[in-house]
């Protein structure tokens, strides 16, 4: 993620690289007129490629899995974050040392393999792990202080691709394969590259149909949600009986429309209050919105707010309160929460971000 993914940073070798990508031209599809985004450069990291391996086992047709052992229930206001396998200059950390506030946590990233749709995951030397083993101790460890731990899929250069039905099932195979081998407790789908809702949503139900308690995520673009004919919009509507939440990258975007057709800049509280207003008058249940921001100035190549102006966007948007010149028309007291990116560049910064905005989040009515 962010992505600072747009929310994405990745590790594609060992040495992680920083990427730009240019988030392109947007339409504006809540006003007759074209809106020009100037998308800026995500930051992004490069992550080593690892052999594919064996597709895992579906569900039995007909069959309702059980919930898994390590079921960690998401909190009705949770804070995510992104844990980065590699370094690219912030805080390196080992997962166990993710600040608390953190109630999701997802492992950015996966790993693409030789095999269409497939992923795999490949520990980096760079943040020390010394075996597979302690890195999922690290993970029993989290849920048992009632956290959850998913697997993210893509950042800015994630090249997987899911767009027909083999690819789907190879995709569903090795999430749920991930998820049994290291005990991730669901997915993050963050692929900027494109997504077709067909397939995407094909998969997620395969995996939801292995894991009935799988913990799904979402951090699509600004660009991404800006209608729900979009092929992102249209897969959170598709699963929307299982999804956890969509932690939209309000960042690395330019202006936006927001829900009342006005052009909003990034880094305002309009900006967050005003596009969130979109997915939840699109068809999103509240507690399925989340405010995706960089931890730090240093995360993102723009799009920075300070803590206070996210606790502000998420009082205007549950109650009213704090909000700038756009006010919502009715309140969305459910709303979620909000994401980081990353944990390690929060850790850089003193972990602000988890004490000021995990406080605020948790402290919601």
């Amino acid at each position: 993620m962010v992505r600072a993914r747009s929310f994405a940073a990745r590790a594609r070798s060992r040495k992680a690289t920083t990427g730009t990508l240019l988030a392109g031209l947007a339409t504006a599809v809540l006003t007759a007129a074209a809106v020009l985004t100037t998308g800026a450069a995500n930051a992004s990291q490069e992550h080593p490629e690892g052999p594919a391996k064996p597709a895992g086992p579906a569900a039995s047709a007909g069959t309702t899995p059980a919930p898994s052992p390590h079921t960690s229930a998401v909190p009705a206001h949770a804070l995510t974050g992104y844990w980065q396998n590699f370094n690219n200059g912030a805080t390196v950390q080992k997962l166990k040392d993710v600040d608390d506030a953190y109630d999701i946590i997802a492992v950015a990233f996966a790993d693409t393999t030789g095999q269409p749709g497939a992923v795999t995951f490949n520990l980096d030397p760079a943040v020390g792990y010394a075996s597979a083993d302690d890195f999922k101790a690290d993970i029993k460890t989290k849920q048992a202080a009632g956290k959850s731990v998913i697997i993210s899929v893509g950042g800015e250069k994630g090249t997987v691709s899911v767009n027909d039905d083999a690819s789907a099932k190879n995709f569903a195979d090795s999430i749920n394969k991930l998820m049994d081998e290291y005990g991730f407790n669901g997915v993050d789908i963050d692929l900027e590259n494109g997504l077709n809702s067909t397939y995407m949503t094909q998969a997620l139900k395969a995996v939801h149909a292995a894991h009935s308690d799988v913990v799904v995520t979402m951090a699509p673009q600004t660009v991404d949600m800006q209608s729900p004919q979009n092929e992102y919009f249209k897969t959170a509507l598709a699963i929307k009986d299982f999804l956890t939440v969509v932690n939209m990258q309000y960042y690395n975007s330019g202006s936006m429309n927001g829900c009342d057709g006005k052009v909003y800049s990034q880094g305002s509280v309009d900006f967050l209050t005003g596009l969130a207003c979109i997915q939840l008058e699109g068809g999103l249940d509240p507690s399925q919105v989340g405010i995706g921001v960089p931890a730090s100035s240093r995360a993102a190549g723009s799009g920075y707010v300070a803590p206070s102006v996210v606790n502000a966007a998420l009082d205007c948007l549950t109650q009213g309160n704090n909000c700038g010149s756009f006010k919502p028309s009715k309140t969305y007291p459910g709303l979620r929460g909000a994401m980081a990116w990353s944990t390690n560049w929060d850790a850089s910064s003193g972990n602000e971000f988890a004490g000021q905005v995990g406080a605020h989040v948790h402290a919601l009515p």
